[in-house]
């Protein structure tokens, strides 16, 4: 089995973890190949660092460093670069990077400088993770620089706008958000290998991840959604969405800004082109009748490692489902 994910930070990265776990300790199942296409619009440069928050969140989880408290960044941690930046004055300080998260920023950096793409940066990163040797291949959504803005009230009057991460870090998403702008976007192709995961998988899922600006950004990357449109694997998602709030993070305002309802309901509507089967929380059962595709509910808290592989096998059984139908 070939199963493909789209995925954001920290919520997709957990799922993806748990999926690896249902494959591999309860299925037993230690050939199936999974492709993780990650999101890249959160990327910003800084301190002269290429920094891409979404990728380095799911090698450093799925390779087993990352800090399990905060969901982001490395375990058993320590901040000395930073605090010398801060004493020399250098800015921002509003975006924690620790000593061993340098050290990606830094190689990642130094590697894109020498010309390699951000595809062959990331192979080699995955490889110091692991990844490969648990059957995962971990893809940027594309290689193209692209970076998600924020357009917000300006306090001198008018509007301007920021970087999604001083949005969603240092405002943590409490400034109203008018739209979201990606520059970059428009001349971004998808990066080799992307386009024919979702030609040629067996199942296509959506993790809980941010509708707007994770998923939504790749789903943004031209020819990514026309893939999904024709692809012949069932697409299943799970609702990142519990009982009217997010699980985690601010994706209540991104939908806001959107003008979209903040409901399991809502964003599967954000998917409804291609989206054949969708995971919901035993709470919004009731409300998402009348969806073109498949609905199926249960308890969608992601606590642990076993609660993220639960929630994947539904999705996996879901996918085989409907697999079936279009066969028989």
């Amino acid at each position: 089995m070939r199963v493909t994910a789209l995925a954001g930070g920290v919520g997709g990265a957990r799922f993806v973890r748990g999926l690896l776990h249902e494959l591999r300790e309860v299925r037993q199942d230690r050939d199936s190949e999974v492709v993780v296409i990650g999101n890249t619009g959160d990327d910003i440069t800084l301190f002269g660092l290429r920094i891409c928050p979404d990728l380095d969140t799911l090698l450093y989880t799925l390779g087993g460093g990352v800090d399990e408290s905060q969901g982001w960044g490395r375990a058993d941690e320590s901040h000395t670069v930073q605090q010398e930046l801060a004493a020399l004055g250098a800015q921002p300080q509003w975006f924690g990077l620790g000593d061993r998260d340098f050290a990606a920023h830094i190689a990642r950096s130094q590697w894109l400088g020498q010309g390699q793409t951000l595809s062959q940066v990331t192979e080699r990163l995955a490889q110091r993770w692991g990844l490969p040797d648990q059957g995962v291949r971990l893809l940027p959504a594309t290689d193209t620089p692209i970076e998600t803005h924020v357009v917000i009230d300006d306090p001198a009057g008018g509007e301007q706008a920021v970087h999604f991460q001083q949005w969603w870090v240092q405002l943590l998403a409490a400034v109203r958000a008018h739209r979201f702008t990606v520059a970059g976007l428009g001349q971004a192709v998808p990066a080799p290998g992307v386009l024919d995961a979702l030609r040629t998988s067996d199942v296509i899922l959506l993790p809980p991840s941010n509708p707007v600006v994770s998923i939504g950004i790749i789903l943004g990357i031209p020819g990514v959604r026309d893939a999904l449109r024709g692809s012949r694997a069932p697409v299943v998602g799970v609702s990142p969405i519990i009982g009217g709030a997010p699980v985690r993070g601010h994706a209540d305002a991104c939908l806001a800004a959107l003008d979209v309802e903040v409901s399991a309901t809502g964003v599967a509507g954000l998917y409804a082109d291609f989206l054949d089967g969708w995971l919901v929380d035993d709470a919004d059962a009731a409300g998402a009748a009348g969806l073109r595709a498949e609905v199926r509910s249960l308890d969608l808290r992601m606590r642990d490692v076993h609660g993220a592989a639960r929630i994947a096998g539904a999705a996996l059984d879901l996918a085989t489902d409907l697999s079936s139908r279009r066969t028989a």
